[in-house]
């Protein structure tokens, strides 16, 4: 299986919605690694790691979000591999 790594920014209402905690339930679901950062501007970044398929699916999760978010924009780059070994909640 071939790693690569994705970097998203997520705009709306994503903090304070259990985002971050839902995202690496999701993540640790699909088995990725990597983290998901509140930002002062108030969007969330998500770092991951792990196969296309899974962040292709993380990718589709994280336009919806959990229930109480309100996600209004994702924007997606590829990265440089980290080689994370869990998925975190970053502060």
């Amino acid at each position: 299986m071939l790693t690569q790594n994705r970097r998203l920014l997520i705009h709306g209402r994503v903090q304070g919605v259990f985002f971050r905690q839902s995202t690496r339930a999701e993540a640790q679901r699909l088995g990725l690694t990597g983290y998901a950062r509140n930002n002062a501007d108030g969007t969330v970044t998500i770092e991951a790691e792990g196969s296309t398929a899974a962040l292709d699916e993380l990718e589709t999760w994280c336009h919806k979000g959990p229930p109480a978010a309100r996600v209004e924009r994702v924007e997606v780059q590829p990265g440089a591999v980290q080689g994370y070994s869990e998925f975190v909640i970053a502060r």
